[in-house]
């Protein structure tokens, strides 16, 4: 209110990313679903759908099954996990009981994850992979080469 206007259109932008906000010691008992991307500092004992990214905060907690299109975990889920084409990150405060299907994973040192974690998405192997890549190196090597041959 008194702050400079700079301050709040940052707080605006923020406000904007995350559309619901489930505060500390807030309890839901039953299912939560949502269009916007969602924080989570209080306990959800139901099943959470989010269309946008879920963030659970160091205090929240959620047991049920999880379906988001990203979720970053600082806190506990006692249940699955579903982001079909996105990632899950859980932070070294972060404690996962439960399944994981996503396209990509990052765990911190001191997080705790068990259970089994099946990725999406993967349709070569990591050999084919790195080939690839060492052959787009390798052409843009020699493009670089050639570039400078013509400079000279």
């Amino acid at each position: 209110m008194f702050g400079n206007k700079k301050d709040s259109t940052e707080d605006n932008t923020l406000l904007e990313q995350v559309g619901t906000i489930i505060g500390p010691g807030a309890v839901i008992d039953g299912p939560l679903t949502t269009k916007d991307s969602t924080r989570i500092d209080g306990t959800i004992k139901g099943n959470v759908t989010v269309s946008g990214a879920l963030i659970i905060g160091q205090e929240g907690k959620v047991v049920g099954t999880i379906s988001a299109l990203n979720v970053y975990v600082a806190g506990e889920v006692n249940g699955n996990i579903t982001t079909s084409q996105g990632k899950i990150e859980i932070s070294d405060t972060g404690k996962v009981i439960g399944d994981i299907t996503c396209k990509g994973i990052i765990i911190d040192e001191n997080a705790v994850f068990q259970g089994k974690c099946e990725m999406t998405g993967i349709d070569k192997n990591s050999a084919e992979v790195a080939k690839e890549r060492a052959v787009a190196d390798k052409e843009s090597s020699d493009a670089a080469a050639s570039s400078e041959e013509e400079a000279k």
